[in-house]
């Protein structure tokens, strides 16, 4: 055993949780030992986040039992297992906009003194958990207007003022780029040498490798498979997730025939997040974008698809200039953004999967200023069935798991028949096998002469997925590299410039 101190901590024996007739957690049992990182790993839909919801207290399991510091333990809420030890970030953010992010960190526990909020010892304190991160950010800055990245920084620092033995951390690297990544993981470090154990879900594998004590996937509800070490090949991880042999991640990238689809003159950002930007995108071609957190990427794109206003430069398609100055422009020339950060941006999480894909297709399913039901259905459908979206039209798209979100996302907007596809961290949260489909409908896009611009923090992702790369550091243009000379290498050369 790798992990720093032997004593269990937490214990699980045949957890089961049902939801009406469905069975969703099949007798899982699980130990955490003080010290050590344990990787829970597996698709989505495969049980990781009603289980830790279960030990964080948000649901309440149908039968089993679980033991805390060798007593018994049955959280009723999320505050009763935060006082008991036990915290959790979860992968979608749930900060406040509107407060500060001192008052972000400590909300539902502020610090007092003498009856009143402390706002010193709070900011001093969010200000050196803010430090240790890397985050170089005034803890009185409101959180409204953040980058997806930072506000995970945050959640992450919230979670270590909880001076808690058990964090369970769901997808924390998921908006961070390499450099944040290894501050998390030094802090993880430091937590594992004073007796935390911490309970890790994340879909990058490679990381898991860097980080894990011992790994847990789980499949269908049940866990199928546990290693001792978390030094364990990628494809071992891979075909225990999906119970089956996995021969390649990445497709084969098809070669661009055509001329420019799109070009970049010269674009400043209003903000000052970036400058002087310039590139082109073929027909057909796999344009990657790739940077440290902070670097322009996704205010880039957001310029450039009419989401954020410009200082400087323009956009050109096929030949004509168009510079979007709102995403209705961008959208009536042929170009769409998925956006990173798919539940706030990308869908209407409490209205249908056939009302999300009308939304951006009221041309096509209205008439006379209605829309039909029926048509609505029928159009949707076709578009559920060509993305492979596991859902049933009338179901919300907030019941839906990441992966299938996302295709939602992609589903309506390539309904348009787009020129210009942005996709901003298209993967981000979402299970191997998932990541897949998606990889293969950017291949079918650019085999269909559509062109296509990928911005991810994952670097595998990027280069896999890529004919060129340019790379961003600090809103400057770094480079652009060619499929046959980037590499993790080359890429991080230029995004530290």
């Amino acid at each position: 055993m790798t992990a720093k101190g032997p004593s269990t901590i937490l214990s699980l024996r045949q957890i089961r949780k049902v939801y009406g007739s469905m069975e969703v957690l099949h007798g899982i049992d699980l130990d955490v030992r003080a010290g050590e990182v344990v990787a829970l790993l597996g698709e989505n839909g495969a049980g990781k986040s009603t289980l830790s919801r279960i030990i964080s207290g948000a649901v309440q399991p149908t039968s089993g039992d679980m033991t805390w510091l060798g007593a018994p333990y049955a959280p009723a809420t999320p505050r009763a297992a935060m006082d008991a030890g036990v915290g959790m970030i979860h992968q979608e953010l749930k900060l406040l906009p509107q407060l500060s992010i001192a008052e972000n960190v400590f909300v539902g526990r502020y610090l007092t003194k003498g009856g009143r909020v402390d706002r010193q010892a709070m900011e001093e304190r969010a200000r050196a958990g803010l430090r240790r991160l890397g985050l170089d950010v005034s803890p009185r800055r409101l959180v409204d207007g953040l980058s997806t990245a930072r506000q995970q920084l945050i959640e992450i620092a919230k979670a270590m003022t909880l001076n808690a033995r058990l964090l369970i951390l769901d997808e924390p690297t998921a908006a961070l780029g390499g450099e944040e990544t290894q501050l998390l993981f030094r802090q993880i470090e430091r937590l594992k040498a004073d007796g935390v154990g911490i309970i890790y879900i994340s879909h990058r594998l490679e990381e898991i490798r860097q980080i894990a004590d011992r790994i847990v996937v789980m499949r269908d509800g049940a866990k199928v498979q546990e290693f001792d070490s978390g030094d364990v090949p990628v494809r071992s991880i891979v075909e225990a997730m999906v119970g089956r042999s996995l021969e390649r991640m990445f497709p084969a990238v098809p070669e661009p025939a055509g001329d420019d689809m799109l070009e970049v003159r010269g674009l400043a950002s209003s903000a000052g997040t970036f400058s002087d930007i310039s590139f082109s995108v073929k027909r057909g071609e796999v344009f990657g974008i790739a940077g440290l957190v902070g670097a322009g990427r996704t205010e880039l794109v957001r310029a450039i698809t009419g989401a954020d206003p410009i200082s400087a430069g323009e956009v050109v398609l096929e030949g004509r200039t168009i510079t979007p100055r709102s995403p209705r422009d961008a959208i009536r020339n042929g170009l769409v953004l998925v956006p990173e950060d798919r539940k706030l941006q990308g869908l209407v999480l409490d209205h249908s999967i056939e009302e999300n894909i009308g939304y951006a297709n009221f041309d096509a399913v209205s008439t006379r200023g209605w829309i039909p039901a029926g048509r609505l259905a029928a159009f949707a459908e076709t578009y559920i069935r060509r993305f492979g979206v596991k859902g049933r039209g009338t179901q919300n798209a907030g019941e839906l798991s990441g992966g299938n979100q996302q295709k939602v996302v992609l589903a309506k907007w390539l309904a348009r028949n787009p020129k210009v596809v942005v996709l901003d961290e298209p993967t981000r949260g979402i299970d191997v096998g998932a990541r897949s489909s998606i990889y293969e409908t950017i291949m079918d896009l650019a085999r269909q002469g559509i062109a296509v611009i990928v911005v991810s923090s994952d670097l595998e992702e990027v280069l896999g997925v890529s004919n060129r790369i340019m790379v961003m550091a600090q809103g400057k243009q770094a480079g652009i590299l060619d499929r046959a000379n980037a590499n993790d290498v080359s890429v991080m050369e230029l995004a530290t410039i």
